[in-house]
């Protein structure tokens, strides 16, 4: 329903930033991440949303890149992970270093995050990494599985790539332009830069 909010931040708290577009003032839950990138209070602000609907509430997210967003949606995909652990999840880790834990089988790293214990650590990294099969699969595999060998470091920057909301072609033809033996969050870095971190 909403894609994005630009306006004037007329209030920051924790967990919270306020946009008001039009003389109304949008109540948006960001996480720390987010919150670090916003501008001084009186200034014009630019942020991602996602709407969750429910029966007792209608609560905005805002995020200040796409890649962000796109690892929320990921993220409260995955069964027992509502909105509040997502946005626990990005405020403690960043959308690359969710997409590299999820890639590099690192449940350990996700544990960090308030609310996130061992199992539910590992569900997220397996489901995720489900997913993104399941994506590569759709895609036809050609480039995604051709280019990249999926159990080398570039296969797995590819699939944390996806977490992020790059299609596996995609993710597998930037990858494929760097040395594959380079660490995983190297490769991950590198491909965003080349694409360009707001898709």
């Amino acid at each position: 329903m909403f894609y994005s909010l630009k306006g004037i931040l007329s209030h920051v708290e924790p967990g919270i930033a306020v946009v008001e577009c039009g003389g109304v003032g949008f109540k948006c839950l960001v996480t720390l991440n987010t919150q670090r990138n916003l501008p001084k209070t009186g200034e014009e602000v630019f942020l991602y949303t996602h709407l969750n609907v429910r029966e007792d509430a209608l609560d905005l997210y805002g995020f200040s890149a796409m890649n962000e967003l796109n690892c929320f949606k990921m993220l409260t995909s995955v069964s027992g992970v509502g909105p509040k652990v997502g946005l626990a999840i990005l405020s403690e880790l960043t959308p690359e270093q969710v997409a590299a834990a999820v890639a590099t089988n690192d449940s350990k790293a996700l544990t960090r995050a308030s609310g996130v214990g061992k199992k539910l650590a590992q569900r997220i990294s397996l489901e995720l990494r489900d997913k993104v099969k399941g994506m590569e699969m759709a895609e036809s595999g050609a480039a995604a599985n051709g280019v990249v060998s999926a159990s080398s470091n570039a296969g797995a920057a590819v699939n944390a790539l996806t977490v992020l909301g790059y299609s596996p072609t995609e993710a597998a033809s930037v990858v494929g332009k760097f040395d594959s033996s380079l660490p995983v969050e190297e490769l991950i870095r590198m491909s965003l830069k080349e694409m360009g971190s707001n898709m």
